[in-house]
C-alpha cells in the first residue's frame, strides 16, 4: 500500500520539477538575444483600467522583421502608459510611436550586454535548480515520514528514484542554460 502512495508522489514530484523547467523556459524567452521575439515583452505589465495588465492583453504584438517588434495598442489612452512601461522595463529598447502602434527596433547587442545577459540567464538557471532541489527535499521528507512503513531496501530504492529524477532535471536546466548562453553570445 505504501509503495502505491509513493508512486503517486513520484509523479507529483516530476510534475513539480516540470513546472520549474517551464518557468525557466519562459524566463529565458524574455531575455533578449539580438533577435526580435514577441515573448521578450511577456514580463512587461502596464497600468491599465486600474490594474497591472500584461502588455499583450492591451494590444497585438507582432514581429514584422528580424530586428523589429510592433505593438498595436487597442485603446489610444493606453499608448502613453504602454510606451512608459516598455521604456522602464530594462530591456534596453527605445520605443518609437506611430499613432497607436509602438515600434521597437531591436539594436545589436554589444559584448558587455551579452555577458550581462548570460549572467542573468545563469541566475535564472540557478533559481530553477533551487526549485528542483526543493521538490527533491519534499520527496525525501515524505520518505522519512514513511520510513517505518517500508523496508530499508524499499526506502533506499525510493531515495535512489528521487535522486535520479533530481539529477535528470538539474541536467535539463544545465542544458537549457548552455543553449541560451550560446544563443546570447552568437553574433
Amino acid at each position: 500500500m505504501a509503495d502505491e502512495q509513493f508512486e503517486l508522489d513520484l509523479d507529483d514530484l516530476e510534475r513539480r520539477m516540470d513546472g520549474a523547467i517551464g518557468a525557466l523556459r519562459s524566463e529565458f524567452a524574455s531575455l533578449r538575444t539580438g533577435r526580435a521575439s514577441a515573448s521578450m515583452l511577456d514580463p512587461i505589465t502596464v497600468e491599465a483600467y486600474g490594474a497591472r495588465t500584461p502588455l499583450n492583453q492591451i494590444g497585438t504584438v507582432n514581429v514584422p522583421e528580424p530586428r523589429m517588434v510592433t505593438v498595436n495598442i487597442w485603446d489610444k489612452s493606453l499608448v502613453g502608459p504602454a510606451e512608459k512601461a516598455i521604456r522602464e522595463s530594462g530591456l534596453g529598447i527605445n520605443p518609437q510611436l506611430n499613432g497607436t502602434i509602438i515600434m521597437l527596433p531591436i539594436p545589436e547587442l554589444n559584448e558587455e550586454r551579452r555577458r550581462e545577459l548570460t549572467r542573468v540567464a545563469a541566475q535564472y538557471a540557478e533559481s530553477a535548480r533551487v526549485s528542483v532541489r526543493n521538490v527533491r527535499q519534499d520527496g525525501m521528507q515524505q520518505l522519512k515520514k514513511a520510513k517505518d512503513t517500508m523496508s530499508e531496501d524499499d526506502n533506499k530504492l525510493w531515495h535512489d528514484e528521487v535522486q535520479e529524477l533530481t539529477d535528470k532535471y538539474v541536467k535539463m536546466v544545465d542544458t537549457a542554460l548552455e543553449t541560451k548562453q550560446e544563443e546570447i553570445m552568437q553574433v
